[in-house]
């Protein structure tokens, strides 16, 4: 078995912060859900019958940590909507991009419910730990998300996971710097951060924003096959390597051009870096929007990322696009509750919650349709760039992490030879 095989699966330590929902409160309350097909019983979300006997259930949920004391309020309010079930719940932050090799470093202590963007899904799928939606909630979760959301979450004809937001990023910009018109040109962006002495930020090493690079150059990856070992190989479509290699070149060049300007950092830095007037502009997505509104205030711009010019032709930057979404654990002891919880936590009334308070882009049709989802900026912004996107699902796991190594290397060293480079990592993704 190769290195970076064993290394996916070894356990990262890292701080995880834990809440816990009582189940002990007046269900007058709380707030109900939606019920649909499954029976608005007395305010509850579910018909309590759906829990079959399962009572005194244990359940951890694995939450990202910006949204932990949302999720804490959810399951609070779903414990007193169920106060004979004496459910107890414990949330607990997870990075999202970690959550396929903690599940599978050991399943049994894994969280019962867990969000997890949906490149993970086939990995998950592939090793039996996460378990396939309760076939009950399925019409109803098909009726009311966007479809394009439930085919994130489904491998061939079964659904695995609940859509819970959608996931990918936008450019963010101060408009007090950087005109609307300006935004829409990454030249003209580095242009104006240079003349006025700021930054423009963006995560070059990883691979989740670098792989724009040669997204941008016709580059596409287009899904994965399991080889004879079990494990996803990626697949490719068939591209112009002369045109992403001279993609590639342009977007190098602005690197060298906009030394010290054109900044590689981490999308944590973003809002902080716009809150102090040394960044004018950079690549975040919705889980920073709270922040980046807080730093910005009324100068805040979002919008599709920029083009760039290559050879005389303005290309629109091609981004990765996908979902996040929540899954239970193969191996919960309490497979009925945690679908029911999981069921719960993606349903309207959670996601119009994570919409108003947290700007994540909602996959349920009506809360779209809302006025908080409708005339949020960055939700738009990052609508727009959906339809300038390749599917995150499509992407394996190693590749991810070649396509950071190329725009890592591709900033920290401006002058190389950028076919030799390209060619590398293309070998290195095929060999897996």
């Amino acid at each position: 078995m190769k290195m970076k095989r064993i290394v996916a699966l070894l356990l990262a330590a890292m701080m995880m912060v834990a809440v816990f929902a009582s189940c002990n409160g007046d269900a007058s309350n709380t707030s109900t859900g939606s019920g649909s097909d499954n029976g608005d019983v007395s305010g509850q979300f579910v018909d309590p019958a759906d829990f079959g006997d399962e009572v005194n259930a244990k359940i951890k949920v694995w939450a990202p940590d910006k949204a932990v004391k949302l999720f804490k309020k959810h399951c609070d309010d779903f414990c007193a909507m169920y106060p004979d079930q004496n459910i107890t719940i414990e949330i607990k932050s997870q990075g999202e991009n970690d959550v396929s090799s903690k599940i599978l470093n050991d399943p049994s202590t894994a969280a019962d419910v867990f969000s997890f963007p949906s490149d993970q899904l086939p990995k998950l799928e592939a090793s039996g730990v996460i378990a396939p939606v309760a076939t009950k909630y399925i019409p109803d979760i098909e009726a009311t998300n966007a479809e394009d959301s439930c085919d994130n979450a489904r491998i061939d004809d079964t659904m695995y996971a609940y859509p819970e937001t959608g996931n990918g990023y936008y450019l963010v910009y101060d408009k007090s710097v950087i005109s609307d018109k300006e935004a829409g040109s990454l030249e003209a962006i580095l242009a104006k951060c240079k003349k006025t002495n700021k930054k423009f930020i963006m995560d070059a090493g990883n691979g989740f924003y670098a792989c724009a690079f040669a997204f941008t150059g016709g580059f596409e990856c287009t899904g994965s096959e399991k080889d004879k070992d079990g494990y996803l190989t990626q697949l490719f479509n068939d591209y112009d390597e002369k045109e992403v290699v001279d993609t590639l070149t342009a977007i190098s060049k602005l690197m060298k051009d906009y030394s010290g300007i054109f900044t590689s950092l981490s999308v944590d830095n973003i809002a902080s870096n716009l809150a102090t007037g040394t960044c004018a502009a950079g690549i975040d997505g919705s889980w920073d929007a709270v922040a980046d509104e807080k730093a910005l205030g009324e100068n805040l711009g979002a919008t599709k990322l920029p083009t760039i010019n290559v050879n005389g032709e303005d290309k629109q930057l091609i981004s990765a696009f996908g979902f996040k979404l929540l899954g239970v654990n193969n191996v919960s002891k309490y497979q009925r509750t945690a679908q029911i919880l999981a069921y719960y936590l993606s349903s309207k009334p959670c996601q119009q919650d994570r919409c108003d308070e947290l700007g994540w882009s909602p996959t349920n049709n009506e809360v779209a349709e809302s006025d908080s989802a409708k005339n949020n900026v960055t939700i738009k912004a990052l609508l727009a760039q959906k339809e300038h996107s390749i599917s995150q699902v499509n992407v394996t796991e190693s590749t991810w992490g070649q396509f950071g190594t190329l725009g890592d290397s591709m900033i920290k060293d401006p002058n190389q030879d950028i076919k030799v480079l390209f060619d590398k990592i293309v070998n290195n993704i095929k060999e897996g």
